[in-house]
């Protein structure tokens, strides 16, 4: 039976890229949890969560598209040093923020440091690779009233904001 949308689910994760080296885990920290329906994870990745059974283990393969999206070779720009802040710690392979004039917020990641400008790049860092996840579902609950409206998981000792 399918999760249905508005439940708190609860995974253990093992995040590998397409060449198996380990991008992310659940080991050694606590459960990943997101409310299901919400947008919160990969939609592929939550539809074959979604068809699980509590306890049960899958390993779930996805290509770039259906992760972060093929890498653009568009996303990378060259920006005029002077449009940083002077007192700016610009490194390379640091992630930064950048708001659109619409306010949005787009993140960065410098790739190289010239002397009048700098290449960033707005793909994702996982754009372009197919990922694979080793998920185990540990629990799915209601969301609570609380979790709907703020959108996001609190633990069960409760939140503070």
């Amino acid at each position: 039976m399918a999760i249905g949308a508005n439940k708190v689910v609860s995974v253990n994760y093992i995040l590998k890229d397409n060449e198996g080296v380990i991008i992310d885990s659940t080991e050694n920290s606590p459960p990943f949890a997101y409310i299901s329906g919400s947008e919160q994870i990969l939609p592929k990745l939550e539809e074959e969560v979604s068809g699980m059974i509590i306890g049960s283990r899958k390993n779930i393969k996805l290509t770039a598209s259906e992760a972060y999206g093929d890498y653009d070779d568009k996303a990378v720009q060259n920006a005029k040093r002077s449009q940083f802040p002077d007192d700016f710690n610009l490194e390379v392979g640091m992630n930064y923020i950048a708001n659109s004039p619409d306010g949005k917020q787009m993140p960065f990641i410098i790739k190289e440091i010239r002397d009048t400008e700098i290449i960033i790049d707005f793909n994702h860092p996982l754009a372009g690779k197919d990922l694979e996840f080793e998920v185990e579902l540990l629990d799915v609950r209601d969301a609570t009233e609380e979790e709907m409206d703020h959108g996001h998981v609190h633990s069960p000792e409760g939140h503070h904001h």
